[in-house]
């Protein structure tokens, strides 16, 4: 079957940078850039969990909670989840031990602003001196803001929400700490300081994004994702996809601005870099050589087991550098869903799950940000299995988004945006759910209008 291109998109005068070499210039077609080249960042800085990663070590979680000198814990998980081996893992680990906790099973699978307060409210009137977040990244995602309001009771919600929704604050609160324990490989949420929520009033995801609020302690068990149906492991290895890709061709560390007056003011997300680098890359091989085995055969457990470190990998890269149009675009794609739902996803509510989000609009975006660096994604394109031997440095943006159609085609991905609900009639709602993701909207390396944005969702409607 034959992989249309993606279609062309608007394009403008650009200035040049010398930050950038000669090669990686971007062509003189560019829109504007907004950033300058005077008054950028010229540092960058390193911030991820503690990992502890092999088969059964959830059993430790206990003595960690003792070492700790916890005597009042909050186990946060899902309704699903609270069923699961996962859980009854943490809770055997707890009992053992003789660890006080009380158990929050009420956590809401791609969570809202309302669900999150119902969690602060839940973490306020525990007074916990500990957390246990044991699930994907809602769970992990919920914790952690159960965590900080719970710590800092008299701030207002959106302090601490990411601007322009909310204002952005920086952490100066000192935190309890939290335990996470991935279910799912996917988020990375157990390596990073960010959480996601939908905010419903406005219909679009925003977060909170800090270093602050990224977990003491990741536990990466195996073992708890040999029970994922195929369809999660499939969405959750998207997300892993997208956080290597993005956070590999986002804007450089170097070219982000404005420097911060403080270091407690730098961003989580300061673009690529050379450690995030390392980091993306090394999960983008694993997700090429293991993403399909773990969809295809719940008992590979080698599959499985790497993914679940790629998840790890990807969130050390991207929880640095950040991601770019792919997530900000995926974001009202989540927040305006109508009544898709999701096969493997027992949920109560209509829900587009948040890997499927992100890679729905792939192709299109990195065959619109390639002309400002195509040698970083001719060099995905190939890690993901193109053939580049003869292939032309002004195709790479083409070439990948061609390998990214292959791929999810055949793993039976929806076919694009209309395959979940949304039509050209949704496309300036969808633009308009965009515009609020500066955050990670201006880490694309090339700068985007709201025609691109258009655009770009128009070329995601159909993949095939």
């Amino acid at each position: 079957m034959p992989f249309p291109r993606a279609l062309p998109l608007s394009q403008s005068r650009t200035q040049r940078c010398p930050l950038f070499p000669e090669e990686l210039q971007p062509p003189s077609g560019l829109p504007s850039a907004p950033l300058l080249c005077a008054g950028q960042t010229k540092a960058l800085q390193m911030a991820i969990s503690n990992i502890r990663y092999g088969e059964g070590v959830t059993k430790e979680i206990g003595m960690d909670l003792q070492n700790l000198g916890a005597k009042r814990v909050c186990l946060m998980t899902d309704r699903n989840l609270s069923q699961l081996p996962p859980v009854d893992a943490v809770l055997n680990s707890l009992t053992t031990s003789g660890i006080n906790f009380q158990m929050y099973d009420n956590v809401r699978v791609e969570p809202t602003d309302q669900s999150f307060l119902d969690a602060i409210e839940f973490a306020k009137k525990g007074e916990f001196d500990a957390y246990v977040a044991v699930g994907g990244g809602s769970v992990i995602d919920t914790c952690k803001a159960a965590n900080l309001y719970a710590s800092s009771p008299t701030s207002d919600f959106l302090d601490y929400v990411n601007a322009p929704i909310g204002k952005g604050k920086a952490v100066t609160v000192p935190l309890k700490p939290l335990i996470a324990v991935p279910t799912t490989a996917g988020t990375g949420s157990e390596t990073t300081g960010v959480a996601i929520f939908d905010f419903k009033e406005l219909k679009v995801k925003t977060g909170i994004a800090s270093r602050a609020i990224k977990p003491t302690l990741g536990i990466i068990d195996p073992l708890h994702t040999l029970s994922m149906p195929e369809r999660i492991v499939a969405n959750s290895g998207f997300d892993v996809l997208c956080h290597a890709l993005e956070s590999y061709t986002a804007l450089p560390y170097k070219m982000r601005s404005p420097c911060p007056s403080n270091p407690i003011n730098r961003p989580a997300y300061q673009g690529s870099n050379p450690i995030s680098d390392v980091w993306a890359l090394h999960a983008l091989r694993i997700v090429a050589k293991y993403l399909k085995r773990a969809i295809r055969n719940p008992e590979d457990r080698e599959a499985r087991a790497n993914m679940h470190l790629a998840s790890a990998f990807a969130g050390i890269g991207f929880g640095n550098a950040g991601v770019h149009l792919c997530h900000g675009m995926s974001y009202p794609i989540s927040g305006l869903v109508k009544t898709y739902k999701p096969k493997d996803y027992n949920v109560d509510h209509s829900l587009v799950p948040h890997g499927l989000s992100v890679v729905l609009t792939s192709p299109a975006v990195f065959a619109f940000t390639a002309q400002v660096n195509p040698e970083r994604h001719l060099e995905a394109a190939e890690i993901l299995g193109a053939d580049i031997r003869t292939a032309r440095i002004k195709d790479a943006g083409l070439i990948l988004a061609d390998t990214l159609r292959k791929f999810l085609f055949d793993l039976n991905v929806d076919d694009g945006l209309a395959a979940i609900g949304y039509s050209k009639a949704d496309i300036p709602a969808l633009v308009k759910g965009t515009l609020p993701q500066e955050r990670v909207t201006k880490l694309s390396p090339r700068p985007q209008t709201e025609e691109d944005l258009s655009a770009l969702f128009e070329a995601s409607m159909k993949l095939y």
